[in-house]
């Protein structure tokens, strides 16, 4: 233990050493201007904030003993080599590695090694910390046949360490087939279906951060980005890559990334299930190509003392071939003034001149030519194009006609027609279509890699949104179907996949449950076989069962009752979560309040001294507490537009929790439950 100390000593004034190296750097002979010093210090600023060194963050959590150091050829007499695997790469002043970076390819066995496939590991050795110091060591032998196949104790208790502050990463715990996810190509996009507590969202994180070691000059270029269902859960996970020294990656939520119009408006269910589905895109590029008109009228370009005649059927064939190659809007209308002075040029040529690409570009400029593309290909602005589809009964029949019945059209158009861009009351899903029509008018720009977290939630649109975003790059989506608690929620991966535009993509399941105690997932999977009968349910390999509570209260005391939990709940060790039907957070809060309770809302940090967190069923996916206070299982699915939504909310509600499910309830509770 001593050894296993001063090593972690000396590693730490190691990475110390390497932060105070950058620090030194002196730029100020080396930037050749302004520009390229500021470069220079941004880059040096991020690398010294990677090199941080937490206080209460291990800085290596295991160690491998090779029987034959890796890369030379295994013979008799060879000697082995160890190294110790962490979170990042530190070395000494010689440059000698004191700590691997978990990702290296020699990393890979601490996850991937087992007794039946050693992997040339002699010995696997796990460390146990305790406030940042290392308390307690663990051997696995995996040459050794003679040694007896344990669970580990380390690990175990690592996983159900308590939950206090933001999500943590799970890099010391990361299983066989979670490895295999991460580690998985850059040019291939993965689509993990994981049950609760299966550590999906934390594969997602952990892959793009393999990513950006394995492929760091690459997307470096190119760009990666996290998508979360909202920002609370965003303010969750904020903080896994930082702690592995990923400092660049940008999150944002859908809504995020189709900003182009405040949304101030609301649909009904119906009207954002018909916006959100895949016909509208159709209904939208006919939109944007309905002011496209055929030319009945030849141009005249007027240069110095010559005139040139562009019939009006070989203007009409230019328009036609832009039309039928599909491009983007505005490429094509870039292009049409182009191709008309191409047709001038040619006959300039066989006139005997010899015009080059300046003439051309004064041809496209001239007036006459200007007039030809304004009528033929008039310019689209993709806000006011949706707003008119959905001001303008007439126009919405006309771009909706064999796509959309006429009651979808009256229930996706506005009663009352908005004035102007701004007086416009846009709703979440209008925000897509507006997306969509910029992305017909103009090709978005693509990232290298996208995580995509709780996509089960996402309409058709939505789909297309985020695949735009990544059309020459990569994804990593990751979901679960019987979490979908939005009216257009897929029924299917490869639906979904298909309108991302990854219908190639490998479809991974993850069914061993790490977080969710054993009592409570199976009780919540009860449920599986109304919302998602296709599914498997998740298994727990956490050897503690769980605490599981569920108890019916008066009415008239259900506040009361609800009270008393959270009050034993805080009596244990960790985050609590009171969970509740939306329309119930303002009386919980004033209950709370008043009963001298502090909480918090989603998002914001818990601590030692703030454990409790009140937290609405629509916010709850993606989060975990160690206990768990769930008010009122009817009320939760009754505040849904549906039954089976409802119950998909409830399924997330019942397995946020870590240790301890405490359930209160008035109302009889939903027939798979009750028995």
């Amino acid at each position: 233990m001593r050894r296993e100390r001063d090593h972690l000593s000396s590693s730490r004034a190691a990475l110390r050493a390497m932060r105070h190296d950058v620090e030194a750097l002196d730029i100020a002979d080396v930037a050749a201007n302004w520009v390229n010093a500021q470069v220079l210090t941004a880059q040096i600023d991020i690398r010294i904030k990677a090199l941080a060194d937490l206080a209460h963050t291990p800085l290596f959590f295991g160690r491998l003993d090779y029987r034959h150091a890796p890369g030379v050829e295994l013979a008799e007499g060879a000697e082995g080599e160890s190294f110790y695997i962490g979170r990042r790469h530190v070395h000494d002043g010689d440059g000698e590695p004191m700590v691997i970076d978990w990702r290296a390819p020699v990393s890979q066995p601490f996850y991937r090694a087992s007794r039946t496939e050693p992997m040339d590991v002699a010995l696997r050795r796990r460390f146990g910390y305790t406030g940042g110091e290392l308390t307690a060591y663990e051997d696995e032998h995996l040459s050794d046949p003679d040694e007896s196949e344990t669970s580990s104790r380390l690990l175990q208790a690592e996983i159900e360490r308590p939950r206090v502050g933001p999500m943590r990463d799970i890099v010391a715990t990361i299983q066989p087939e979670q490895d295999e996810i991460v580690r998985a190509g850059v040019t291939g996009t993965v689509c993990v279906q994981g049950a609760p507590g299966t550590g999906k969202t934390a594969v997602g994180l952990h892959r793009v951060a393999y990513l950006l070691y394995a492929h760091r000059e690459r997307l470096a270029r190119t760009g990666t980005l996290v998508i979360g269902p909202n920002a609370s859960f965003l303010r969750y996970i904020e903080q896994v890559l930082p702690a592995l020294g990923e400092l660049q990656v940008k999150q944002a939520t859908v809504a995020d990334l189709v900003a182009h119009v405040e949304v101030r408006g609301a649909d009904s269910p119906a009207a954002a299930r018909i916006k959100g589905d895949a016909r509208m895109a159709e209904v939208l590029r006919r939109a944007v190509r309905a002011g496209i008109r055929m030319p009945t009228e030849p141009v005249m370009v007027v240069r110095g003392s010559r005139r040139w005649r562009v019939p009006a059927y070989e203007l009409e064939e230019i328009v036609r071939e832009l039309a039928v190659r599909d491009i983007r809007y505005g490429a094509a209308h870039d292009a049409l003034p182009q191709r008309i002075a191409h047709a001038v040029l040619v006959q300039m040529e066989r006139a005997g001149e010899a015009p080059d690409d300046r003439v051309q570009d004064a041809v496209a400029r001239t007036p006459a030519v200007k007039a030809v593309v304004k009528a033929c290909w008039p310019p689209v602005d993709p806000a006011k194009t949706v707003l008119r589809l959905l001001s303008e009964p007439e126009f919405l029949a006309s771009c909706a006609d064999g796509l959309l019945s006429e009651e979808e059209q009256r229930e996706i158009g506005w009663a009352k027609p908005a004035r102007g861009l701004k007086a416009a009351r846009w709703s979440a899903a209008d925000a897509v279509l507006v997306d969509e029509a910029y992305d017909l008018v103009q090709r978005t720009s693509s990232l290298g890699h996208v995580v995509l977290d709780e996509a089960q939630d996402l309409s058709p649109m939505q789909y297309r949104a985020v695949g735009r975003r990544c059309s020459t790059g990569s994804a990593t989506v990751l979901g679960d179907l019987a979490q979908g608690t939005t009216p257009w929620a897929t029924s299917s991966w490869a639906e979904a996949l298909s309108h991302l535009g990854k219908p190639e993509a490998r479809i991974e399941e993850l069914t061993l449950g790490f977080r969710v105690p054993r009592e409570v997932i199976a009780y919540a999977s009860r449920l599986l076989p109304s919302i998602a009968p296709g599914l498997a349910p998740a298994t727990s390999v956490r050897e503690a069962a769980g605490a599981l509570s569920v108890r019916a209260v008066p009415a008239a005391g259900l506040d009361s009752a609800v009270l008393d939990a959270c009050r034993e709940a805080l009596g244990e060790e960790g985050s609590i979560g009171l969970i509740a039907a939306d329309p119930r957070i303002p009386a919980l809060s004033a209950a709370l309040t008043a009963a001298g309770l502090a909480h918090l809302a989603p998002g914001e940090e818990t601590s030692a001294s703030a454990r409790l967190t009140l937290v609405p069923a629509s916010l709850a996916k993606g989060l975990e507490y160690d206990y768990v206070v769930l008010d009122d299982p009817a009320a939760l699915v009754a505040a849904e537009p549906d039954a089976r939504t409802g119950l998909r909310r409830l399924y997330v509600a019942l397995t946020r929790a870590v240790s301890g499910l405490t359930v209160l309830h008035s109302e009889p509770l939903p027939e798979a439950l009750a028995g």
